[in-house]
């Protein structure tokens, strides 16, 4: 009798186990599916949950997602212009990315994954058969930092032209953006692959590091441009980023050779290290730079004392900025100080917001610019 419970018990137990070991099935998800009139499909399997929304940057407020008897939940959106957008889920309430979707935006401050519609032309970000330049992912030290990631373009024909030295754009992140964000979401790389391909552009070498200078600086004190992160992100930027640089790769070594360009917390950076170093740097170019106005004497106070100086050194200061951008309004008093001072710029006024869809048009801009 016991040794028939014993085996009953043994049965019980295995049949339990090989039904957890069991995996679920679920059902077959494509997710984003963009359709021929531009249309998009989003869909997510989440049968426990009991509100899914969609967020998404082409829409204003979120889409409602309704459920089928599967336990998909799905929206279509109406047709969209052409180009690359951020979204995620929101299950109730909590956000998240496409699981269904491996183009991830890299950031440290939320979970949103990407879309691309290609339209029936290609756009300039567009992956298109032209000769591709090499992302490379390196590491550097940095005597305060410790060891610093940074993601490198070298363009069609470094490898092979091996006596062609070239001209360098720093190109710096948003805050809570990452070393990656410049290519996986920005297309850093194939924008300038078409613009070379279409002459447009003149080859050059792209460095894209992480701008936040942690461990040193936490990663939630918030912006890029906040005074703390400025001073410690300076010495690991002057005294060893670029020294990483011009030693590893076959760099032109003078100031009108090099560029420095970023978004958001990065531009307000990029503002900073430019126009205070005009003897580093002979373009300087912010993309929606993050600033606040009792900051302007003290972030700039180099290029304040000396006008003529940064007119004299620079070949291109550049601003763009969206009209229903949160950056907007600072930035249009800052162009007011640049003006009182003498202090010469070029500006593109956009349309849109605090998107890295304007990121893309900024940069395709003053590619065009650089080291001409």
């Amino acid at each position: 009798m016991k040794v028939k419970l014993i085996t009953t018990v043994f049965l019980t137990v295995c049949a339990l186990i090989e039904g957890f070991a069991q995996p679920v099935a679920r059902p077959a998800i494509i997710s984003p599916e963009v359709h021929a009139d531009h249309s998009v499909t989003f869909r997510l399997y989440a049968p426990a949950a009991k509100e899914v929304k969609l967020n998404v940057q082409f829409e204003k407020t979120p889409l409602a997602m309704s459920k089928d008897e599967r336990g998909v939940w799905s929206v279509t959106s109406a047709p969209v212009k052409p180009d690359m957008y951020p979204y995620a889920f929101n299950v109730d309430g909590i956000q998240l990315a496409d699981p269904n979707n491996s183009a991830i935006f890299p950031n440290e401050g939320f979970q949103n994954s990407l879309v691309e519609i290609t339209g029936n032309s290609p756009l300039v970000h567009t992956v298109q058969n032209v000769p591709h330049g090499t992302i490379s992912y390196r590491y550097y030290h940095s005597a305060e930092l410790g060891t610093r990631p940074v993601v490198i373009y070298t363009p069609p024909g470094y490898e092979t032209s091996a006596k062609a030295s070239y001209p360098v754009l720093y190109l710096l992140h948003g805050t809570t953006d990452t070393e990656e964000t410049w290519t996986k979401v920005g297309r850093a790389n194939i924008i300038l692959d078409n613009l070379i391909a279409q002459g447009k552009a003149k080859p050059m070498i792209i460095v894209m590091p992480y701008g936040r200078a942690y461990p040193v600086i936490s990663k939630s004190s918030g912006s890029l441009r906040n005074w703390d992160n400025l001073q410690e992100f300076k010495k690991d930027f002057f005294n060893h980023l670029i020294p990483f640089v011009e030693q590893n790769y076959r760099t032109i070594k003078d100031k009108n050779s090099r560029a420095i360009a970023g978004f958001s917390g990065g531009g307000g950076t990029t503002l900073y290290f430019g126009l205070n170093n005009t003897d580093q740097f002979g373009y300087v170019c912010g993309f929606a730079p993050g600033m606040l106005k009792n900051e302007f004497d003290r972030n700039n106070e180099a290029a304040f004392k000396n006008p003529e100086l940064v007119n004299k050194n620079l070949k291109l200061f550049w601003i763009g900025v969206g009209k229903e951008d949160g950056l907007y309004g600072v930035n249009q008093e800052f162009m007011q100080v640049l003006d009182q001072k003498k202090i010469k710029y070029e500006s593109l006024i956009s349309d849109g917001g605090h998107t890295w869809m304007n990121c893309k048009l900024y940069l395709t801009t003053i590619a065009q610019k650089l080291f001409k």
